[in-house]
């Protein structure tokens, strides 16, 4: 494997663990085990944040990696990248939101937040492990290029 195929795989790796520590740490909420459930959305912030710290360190420095499937495909790839990028961007700052609202004890706020801000970060790490899958899995072989010129061909 390059650097290309593994950085790809590590930065997907990160956003799933992210998501498997979101899905404990709201299993140990409703059972009211709140250190837990606390350790837990730790660990899923902190695997967030080295996915996002990757992603952008191989975005930037080796580029992106363009849509290689059939081209009666690609508008369909890129509105679902596209639908995947915003809802990553909503997850990201609902993520610091409730981890704000947390942090300062504003635990109704918190309440309120936090399972909507679950279920955006667990279709973020759906949608995310697909553009993997596409990519990387099933139509291999395109090579990097800058961001806007992997998007727009």
């Amino acid at each position: 494997m390059t650097i290309h195929e593994i950085l790809p795989l590590v930065s997907t790796s990160f956003i799933v663990l992210s998501a498997i520590c979101v899905a404990v740490g709201w299993v140990l909420i409703a059972q009211r085990k709140i250190k837990p459930h606390q350790k837990w959305m730790n660990a899923a912030a902190i695997f967030a944040t080295i996915f996002f710290i990757v992603y952008v360190l191989r975005t930037s420095i080796l580029g992106s990696t363009p849509f290689n499937g059939p081209e009666s495909l690609k508008n369909v790839y890129l509105a679902f990248l596209l639908f995947h990028i915003v809802l990553a961007t909503i997850g990201g700052v609902m993520g610091l939101v409730t981890l704000r609202y947390a942090y300062k004890n504003m635990v109704e706020k918190h309440r309120k937040i936090g399972p909507k801000t679950s279920i955006v970060w667990f279709c973020t790490a759906i949608t995310g492990v697909t553009v993997y899958y596409l990519l990387y899995v099933k139509y291999p072989g395109g090579e990097t290029k800058p961001l806007l010129d992997a998007i727009f061909g």
